[in-house]
């Protein structure tokens, strides 16, 4: 767990000078999950916990040939999506969620994924980092998704402090405006998966060296 010795709280227009370097930093910032329809982000999404984008991509390659709509899914015996989706690592859990979410959307929402964050989150398997990356992705509803790497950097720079996700979620909203905080999503998980590495980040090459509070512990200055 990180410890904060300097809590030092950002303003708004230090977290907007923040979001303006990372843009310099990553002009290209977006998501890097493959998908035609809301849906097949919804799925691709799911089996995004705790694997990479990378891998993910791989999988939907083949198995969006196979399935691409929430009836496919509702249809397909969960062995055998079990099997589609095995390198994705927790495959029982993301089959049985993928499944359950399509027969809701199937049931409740005619076959097409609901627009809005609070039918999202009615679908079973769907939590609120999910239903947050579908809605900001999918729908440009604002929201700011907080996975490992924007939990990670966000406290490391010192624009959040608190130890769950969900509070992080609130701190960063509290302080970006609404209508960055989609791209800041984006901005925080690339500057948390090619610079600021949870292990050896690369501060020495980071632009936000001189305001970020984690290297100015580290390095004592």
């Amino acid at each position: 767990m990180l410890k904060w010795l300097c809590m030092k709280e950002f303003t708004k227009r230090e977290a907007e000078k923040v979001l303006n370097t990372l843009e310099s930093m990553f002009p290209n910032a977006k998501t890097e999950l493959n998908f035609k329809t809301p849906f097949q982000l919804l799925v691709a999404v799911i089996l995004s916990a705790q694997c990479t984008d990378k891998r993910v991509n791989e999988v939907t390659k083949e198995l969006f040939k196979v399935c691409s709509t929430p009836l496919d899914f509702v249809k397909i015996p969960t062995e055998e999506l079990e099997k589609l989706i095995y390198s994705c690592g927790f495959y029982k859990n993301k089959a049985k969620h993928i499944k359950e979410a399509s027969k809701d959307i199937v049931d409740r929402f005619n076959g097409k994924v609901p627009n809005n964050k609070e039918d999202l989150l009615s679908l079973s398997g769907v939590g609120i980092k999910t239903a947050n990356v579908v809605g900001s992705v999918a729908f440009d509803i604002p929201a700011i998704a907080v996975d490992t790497h924007v939990f990670r950097v966000s406290k490391r720079i010192g624009l959040a402090f608190s130890n769950t996700p969900e509070k992080v979620e609130k701190e960063l909203e509290d302080l970006i405006e609404m209508d960055r905080w989609n791209k800041a999503h984006h901005l925080f998980i690339f500057l948390g998966r090619y610079m600021c590495h949870s292990q050896k980040p690369d501060c020495e090459n980071c632009k936000l060296k001189t305001i970020c509070q984690h290297y100015k512990k580290v390095n004592d200055v």
